[in-house]
């Protein structure tokens, strides 16, 4: 085989820092890019944050009555007759600072058809195991486990060292919604080989243990949590008695809604069986849930969307939105024709910096644009609810606004929107299509809506199944099988039709 040499002439698009840097900002949540935007304040000088009541000339901020993209055009041209004025004032060349200016582009290419991955998880700031994240964490009153309640309880009651080692075992076999996992009988085995203790010891202890808070921790299966409950009521709660009954020997009647016989076991009326099971309801299946055990997580909305003299108007939230600029007196010690070390270093963090400002304006710019086209193709939703839902893909919106389906993906991905109808995730107006049969589509939500409407107006006596379901919206113009109303209704947690019976 012969060597040669050849030459070709060809072109290649190159994912640069700059654009991977905007497109990672762009996938960022609220949160997320609060704690990205404080690590670059923290390691650019040339970077501050405009506090309120400042001037906002030379910022990359927003104003609520104009849209980002109309606002931000200008912020350049603004920093570079700041830098002039305080380049004249400090008697320095002011040519460098605004020739940098000119070298970023007016509009910053963050569409990209790439299968690109970033971590979306985290931020710069958490690359590292040095950094410290701590200011970023919620300042409330930590959270309590069960396990540390319970513990605190036990340290509260005078146990022997013999039953306070019983009660460590059955403690922390104890799970999350407060069940005993492991079976006494193991416990005890378990406990014999250090302690010679009985049975009957760790039965007793257990009991103890079944009376802290909440009611019903330490049961072994449902029944025994809901018997701990009732038995810690008062004895004038009416009809106590019935419930126990009905708990301790006919749980399984209950659990399949056979009322009649119900009804002709426990002697009572169909009024009166609806009273029982109004009190077994008031306990809670789950005693261990009441105690906190996570972080409550807060939803800052990045689109506003109101209406305003008979049409919908989309802003992003000013609150949410970090407001930057650039420091103006570190920018006027930048001089031309100097080589040295700090001057090569303020120049080059002023170029991250007005880079970095940049990334933000295209971030805000696009997340505007496609919160607007999303509104647009949804303001029957915004006007009617649920039911008149659009169906809306990625495909439909890059398409309107010219980007590709990735890039919109990441657009939509943990920004929220708040709407007199509630705050949604910008992924929720988006939802399959099915076709109806006037040969048109209707959107996968509003379906879930109509079932939901259905199921909220039926008769509780006779429930509708999921093939009435199917079929009252076939009539409706719907089609849709018996198989996708039970997906979509078990997708919304609604029980089938059995278990949904009611007496009254």
């Amino acid at each position: 085989m012969k060597q040669s040499l050849q030459l070709r002439l060809g072109q290649q698009l190159t994912m640069t820092p700059q654009l991977q840097q905007a497109i990672r900002l762009l996938q960022l949540s609220t949160l997320e890019l609060q704690a990205e935007v404080q690590q670059a304040l923290e390691s650019n000088p040339l970077l501050e944050m405009v506090e309120e009541g400042e001037p906002q000339a030379g910022e990359t901020g927003l104003e609520s009555d104009v849209p980002a993209y109309e606002m931000l055009n200008g912020q350049d041209t603004a920093g570079a007759m700041g830098l002039k004025e305080e380049a004249r004032a400090n008697g320095a060349d002011e040519s460098p600072a605004t020739e940098m200016a000119l070298d970023i582009p007016r509009e910053l290419p963050v569409d990209t058809s790439w299968d690109d991955v970033y971590d979306s998880g985290g931020t710069g700031a958490a690359a590292g195991p040095d950094n410290d994240l701590r200011g970023l964490e919620p300042q409330g009153s930590p959270s309590t486990s069960l396990n540390e309640h319970l513990v605190w309880q036990m340290d509260l009651t005078p146990f022997s060292d013999t039953d306070r080692a019983i009660a460590v075992a059955l403690v922390d076999a104890i799970d999350e919604d407060g069940y005993l996992t492991t079976p006494v009988e193991e416990i005890h085995q378990g406990l014999g080989q250090e302690l010679e203790v009985e049975l009957d010891e760790v039965e007793a202890v257990l009991h103890h243990i079944q009376s802290f808070d909440p009611p019903g921790v330490g049961a072994r299966d449902l029944r025994d949590c809901l018997l701990i409950q009732l038995r810690q009521l008062p004895e004038d709660v009416p009809w106590l008695a019935q419930a126990k009954q009905l708990v301790s020997e006919h749980l399984a009647a209950l659990g399949s809604r056979d009322y009649a016989q119900l009804t002709r076991r426990l002697k009572l009326s169909e009024t009166e069986l609806q009273s029982v099971i109004e009190l077994i309801q008031s306990l809670n299946p789950r005693p261990g849930g009441t105690i906190a055990s996570s972080q409550a997580e807060y939803v800052i909305p990045d689109v506003i969307v109101r209406k305003h003299e008979g049409a919908w108007r989309v802003e992003l939230n000013d609150e949410a939105m970090p407001r930057l600029r650039i420091n103006k007196h570190y920018a006027g010690m930048i001089r031309r024709a100097d080589s040295s070390n700090d001057n090569t270093y303020l120049k080059g963090q002023l170029q991250e910096a007005r880079w970095f400002m940049k990334s933000l304006q295209s971030r805000h710019e696009t997340l505007l644009k496609v919160a607007s086209c999303i509104v647009e193709r949804q303001r029957g939703f915004l006007e009617h609810g649920e039911e008149a839902m659009k169906a809306l893909v990625l495909h439909d919106v890059a398409e309107n606004v010219g980007m590709h389906e990735s890039t919109i993906s990441r657009v939509t991905t943990k920004k929220y929107m708040w709407t007199p109808r509630g705050i949604f995730e910008l992924k929720y107006f988006f939802s399959s299509h099915v076709s109806t049969a006037e040969g048109g589509v209707c959107s996968a939500t509003a379906i879930r809506a109509l079932i939901k409407k259905l199921i909220a107006a039926e008769n509780r006596r006779k429930p509708l199944s999921d093939s009435k379901l199917a079929a009252i919206l076939c009539d409706q113009g719907i089609n849709v099988a018996r198989r996708t109303v039970a997906k979509y209704r078990e997708a919304m947690a609604i029980p089938p039709s059995n278990e949904r019976k009611q007496l009254v």
